[in-house]
């Protein structure tokens, strides 16, 4: 198993300025990494430290902050037995470097944190939404973002055409007992009926035969 510690120190040495900070917790390396040397970052991973898997890039959202988001990296060395954390901040506006052209599997990665932050990545060739509708308005991931008042696409086969309709969900509302689980039910629960005709049942304490 590698030592993650002694780990971070040579990454931090073999890319010097690259690196903002790093920190060791549950088990796991972080390294904080400067959004222009991701890619340079990812490369010399794979191909001087063995990360040669990329396991996912995803979306940290921040509003308060003037750049608002972290995109983060999580890579694995099958040699070392051991994985990495990389973050970068990016602004609304900024546009992270791509790593597509070093791990292919990042493309849909980056579509997918595009789609649902907004996050921009500069050199990917399919900059496209991934898991929205067509035509979809917002970023559903960002802390901001209303959780009401949606349309769905569809396409409607009378009008052949694709129209935008409120979202309707597919089953009724069902009706759920929020009450605390120390009280009993103030109504006859289905199943129930021929317990509560018992001699010795009544609405208060069931061994209560008063």
């Amino acid at each position: 198993m590698t030592d993650l510690n002694d780990l971070g120190e040579k990454v931090a040495s073999a890319l010097p300025g690259a690196i903002h900070a790093k920190r060791l917790a549950h088990g796991e390396l972080t390294l904080d990494i400067e959004t222009a040397e991701i890619a340079h970052i990812v490369k010399a991973l794979r191909d001087d430290f063995d990360f040669t898997v990329l396991i996912d890039i995803c979306g940290v959202d921040w509003p308060q902050r003037a750049k608002r988001f972290d995109v983060v990296y999580h890579l694995l060395s099958l040699k070392r037995n051991a994985r990495i954390r990389l973050k970068v901040e990016a602004g609304e506006d900024t546009a992270v470097p791509s790593v597509v052209d070093i791990h292919r599997s990042a493309g849909w990665y980056e579509r997918e944190t595009f789609d649902m932050y907004g996050v921009l990545f500069d050199g990917n060739p399919d900059m496209r939404r991934l898991l929205t509708d067509y035509g979809f308005s917002g970023y559903p991931l960002r802390k901001d973002f209303p959780l009401t008042g949606f349309v769905e696409l569809r396409y409607d086969d009378e009008l052949k055409r694709v129209v935008y309709r409120p979202v309707k969900l597919v089953q009724e509302f069902r009706d759920f007992d929020f009450m605390s689980p120390w009280e009993g039910a103030p109504h006859i629960l289905p199943g129930d009926e021929k317990a509560a005709m018992a001699p010795n049942a009544t609405s208060g304490d069931p061994g209560n035969k008063s």
